[in-house]
């Protein structure tokens, strides 16, 4: 599994932040609406997929090294500061209990965010939350 699956999966999973999004919660390791169709009410939620960096800094070597740096972002999008930054409090305790709960967890970091911004074509409030880790590569197993 991905960052941005696991981090999907533990917002999907949190009671308290479905229901302040109404289930608006999506990812891009799953079909997003395009832009054009974006009519979704606020509050919403994003995770994206960051990419990755092998320990060996290029995928261009013949031998790839055991662990990759991996990143994954959480946007936010709300109809106030105050409500962006109580979905991003939210976020942070639904990723951290739904990590833990793991059977190998990731050393995921919280690396850093944005700050809470203002989006005059939706128009609403917004922040990036920004995450990394280093995952073990499993290259012999391609079918997650």
């Amino acid at each position: 599994m991905e960052l941005d699956e696991i981090i999907y999966n533990a917002i999907k999973a949190s009671e308290a932040v479905s229901n302040e999004t109404a289930g608006r919660i999506y990812s891009t390791c799953i079909e997003v609406p395009p832009t054009e169709d974006d009519n979704t009410p606020l509050p919403y939620i994003v995770i994206t997929d960051g990419g990755y960096t092998n320990e060996l800094g290029t995928k261009d070597y013949v031998w790839e090294g055991a662990t990759d740096h991996c990143k994954a972002s959480v946007i936010v999008s709300a109809n106030s500061p105050a409500e962006v930054k109580r979905l991003r409090r939210l976020i942070r305790q639904a990723i951290e209990l739904h990590v833990v709960s793991m059977a190998e967890p990731p050393m995921l970091t919280a690396s850093n965010n944005d700050g809470v911004a203002w989006d005059w074509t939706k128009p609403c409030y917004y922040d990036t939350l920004h995450y990394q880790c280093d995952m073990e590569v499993l290259t012999e197993d391609n079918n997650e």
